[in-house]
């Protein structure tokens, strides 16, 4: 059974940095596009970023692009959201996200980890 954990995520003032990870079992990266989608209180669950399996070529919301940066260490079967400069609107639960029509449709999900920014 393929699982996504995530952690990383906490409290951090508006400006500040948190790295989040997702440690993938049962799914070998190098063969699966993933991603970083994230849920505000009172909205839709929204994409946030992906790496695809092919070259490690990235592709990011714009609100994000400057940011945020995605990764991944295979080895490990990790993956990772650089998120600097944070904002008050980057509060939400962030999830991982894995196969599919990866940046709206993906076939699986973590359980996801919250990120508050206070300002």
């Amino acid at each position: 059974q393929v699982q996504l954990t995530e952690s990383g995520g906490g409290v951090v003032q508006a400006g500040g940095s948190l790295r989040l990870s997702c440690a993938a079992s049962r799914l070998p990266l190098s063969l699966n596009n993933m991603a970083w989608f994230r849920q505000a209180p009172g909205k839709e669950r929204e994409f946030v970023a992906a790496i695809f399996m092919s070259g490690d070529s990235t592709y990011k919301e714009d609100s994000v692009k400057e940011r945020f940066t995605i990764s991944r260490d295979s080895a490990q079967n990790m993956v990772y959201l650089q998120m600097n400069r944070l904002k008050s609107e980057d509060t939400a639960v962030y999830y991982c996200a894995a196969g599919g029509r990866i940046t709206s449709t993906p076939y699986y999900w973590g359980q996801g980890t919250q990120v508050t920014v206070s300002s």
